[in-house]
């Protein structure tokens, strides 16, 4: 494993091994909570990744074995005006977004408490694979709270409107089994499989065409951001693959009956 040339950060871990980014959450003591340097952080790696050439897909973990994210770092919330909330949580939905939006795929590792900011990160992640010991939750109203860095809308999206709302207005946590059933994560396993899962997942979707992976998310993310305009950014995107080496390679490959190479060109 080496590590990813980045700026030296205080709060997470990087490295890159066969081609994965791995981001880790590398504050234990704290349950891995996110202050408002950790969320910098994150963003900062978020987009180095992107821009990694070496890196094609990326895996986003907590520190131990106990937390992914148990939450924000509460101490930072004490004295702040209405503004400054409403800033706290721009600064937080725009990271969250970067990781969203992310080309490559971006799979959550989650490793235990996934909860309120925590939660709200592995739902940024374009997939989640849960460690048997995971719990997931938004406990905000608890401290007089919602959830603030798109929590209300993503949670929405991935369980549909009653859950939602039953989880944000109870604050109830539920179990990895149970956000399985409820689709908020894909797979389930005990921790020691969690990231060689992760890996399976990925190695699965490096055999695809790059350029076709990152227009298939951003035509699937197309849905929630514009309804039925997102339509048109499948034609867009679909169009865009026709100009692509990989869309050559691939259907002369389909042709031949051997496997594909792809190149991301």
């Amino acid at each position: 494993m080496t590590a990813a040339p980045s700026t030296t950060y205080q709060n997470i871990l990087t490295s890159i091994e066969n081609g994965v980014f791995i981001l880790t959450i590398n504050r234990p003591d704290k349950l891995n909570a996110l202050n408002k340097n950790t969320v910098q952080e994150i963003g900062h790696a978020i987009e180095h990744a992107i821009h990694t050439p070496e890196a094609k897909a990326i895996i986003l973990t907590g520190a131990g074995t106990k937390s992914f994210v148990a939450g924000a770092d509460i101490a930072e919330f004490n004295g702040l005006t209405p503004l400054e909330g409403s800033q706290l949580a721009q600064a937080g939905q725009d990271v969250f977004r970067k990781i969203e939006i992310s080309p490559k795929p971006v799979i959550a590792a989650v490793n235990g408490f996934a909860l309120g900011g925590g939660c709200e990160l592995a739902m940024a992640c374009h997939l989640r694979v849960a460690s048997t010991n995971a719990r997931f939750g938004q406990p905000e109203v608890n401290l007089g709270l919602i959830a603030g860095y798109g929590g209300t809308q993503r949670l929405t999206q991935l369980i549909g409107k009653a859950r939602s709302m039953e989880m944000h207005l109870t604050a109830d946590v539920i179990t990895a089994d149970q956000a399985l059933q409820f689709g908020l994560v894909n797979y389930v396993v005990p921790i020691e499989g969690l990231v060689p899962k992760c890996l399976e997942i990925i190695e699965k979707i490096k055999s695809k065409a790059p350029l076709a992976i990152s227009s298939a998310i951003a035509s699937i993310n197309a849905y929630y951001d514009l309804g039925p305009k997102g339509f048109a950014t499948e034609i867009e995107e679909f169009g865009k693959c026709f100009a692509t080496n990989d869309l050559k390679e691939g259907t002369a490959a389909f042709l031949e009956k051997r496997k594909a190479n792809f190149t991301g060109h």
